[in-house]
């Protein structure tokens, strides 16, 4: 049905038996749509298009247990160095996805498609802004550089234009500085650097490095990073015993010289992606440690765009760690949630 108001929901609560209901585009109000709690068996409603019906408005249908409601949300894709993601503004809208939600909207196929989603909300404390963000999977992650930078970016346009922003997550505040298309963050200080270490796997003892810049990645070394076995080996070493629970994402690194790397990356939650700021960063810090490189690093991902990793040194320690690189808009489209 289209065009009904207020008075024709009215009509329509007197019919007990009414179980789906398409209301698509219509001009009732929260009101009108109070009117509905008096349906015991209405399983669906479908809103998509009702503009002036709240979330105060679906609140006085919540007695209705069966009810599932379709709702549109706007989003916008971005990605940083190919490392896409699905933003949404969650301030207003208030979503609390599960994990079925996310694996909808970033599946490929079935959904928009990405490697995460990240929902825009108030700062708790003291910065501009704050984010909750999950991996494909559903899982939710502490960091995510690529995702930091293409936030930053999201965030600029609630911002009245702004070039610095700061925004909670799990890791910390990150504070990001925008130039146009490019950004650059600053991470929390890093943690848990631990090198040499020797582990075995399928292949055999492979010795391996790690190093939490936001979230835990391990680092190994080849001579060639076309060639490395990053869906197998990666899968392998995210699951292995020695970084269990909470398992690891894990960098295959090669030294391509004149202070620059290449670097594949398997991620929790995803398996290999075309880029990964956190496992950049953290390839970068353990070049530098292990092989003299000194800031800035130049990372190339496999994705074909070049990401710099600046840093500074306190005796055995980093800080001022900063990742900067691309943060791209693709589009803005709605999708039903």
């Amino acid at each position: 049905s289209t065009y009904l108001d207020d008075e024709a929901l009215a009509v329509l609560a007197e019919m007990p038996n009414l179980t789906y209901l398409h209301l698509l585009y219509n001009n009732f109000t929260d009101d009108g749509l109070a009117h509905l709690e008096k349906l015991p068996k209405l399983r669906l409603l479908d809103l998509r298009g009702c503009m002036l019906v709240s979330d105060t408005g679906l609140e006085s249908l919540k007695g209705l247990s069966n009810l599932k409601s379709l709702n549109v949300v706007d989003f916008i894709k971005m990605n940083g160095a190919g490392n896409d993601f699905v933003m949404i503004d969650n301030r207003e809208l208030g979503l609390q996805l599960s994990t079925e939600q996310i694996q909808t909207l970033c599946h490929r196929q079935r959904g928009v498609g990405a490697d995460g989603v990240l929902l825009l909300r108030e700062a708790k404390g003291d910065a501009d802004l704050g984010w909750d963000f999950f991996n494909q999977d559903g899982s939710e992650a502490e960091m995510c550089g690529n995702g930091a930078r293409c936030f930053a970016r999201f965030a600029q346009r609630n911002l009245e234009g702004r070039t610095s922003i700061s925004f909670e997550t799990l890791a910390g505040v990150i504070q990001s500085n925008l130039e146009g298309e490019r950004v650059t963050i600053g991470l929390t200080p890093p943690e848990d650097l631990r090198l040499g270490d020797r582990i075995s796997t399928s292949t055999g003892e492979v010795e391996i490095h790690s190093v939490n810049t936001g979230v835990p990645h391990a680092v190994l070394f080849v001579d060639d990073a076309d060639k490395a076995m990053v869906s197998e080996l990666g899968h392998e070493i995210r699951y292995h015993d020695h970084y269990a629970p909470a398992g690891t994402n894990v960098n295959f690194v090669q030294l391509t010289g004149d202070n620059s790397i290449r670097v594949r990356t398997y991620e929790r939650g995803v398996g290999e992606t075309l880029a990964c700021g956190t496992g950049v960063t953290a390839s970068g810090l353990i070049t530098a440690k292990l092989h003299g490189y000194s800031s800035p690093i130049s990372v190339r991902v496999l994705g074909g765009d070049d990401l710099g990793v600046a840093f500074e040194t306190d005796g055995d320690d980093f800080k001022n760690v900063q990742l900067s690189g691309p943060a791209d808009f693709v589009y803005t489209g709605q999708i039903e949630i």
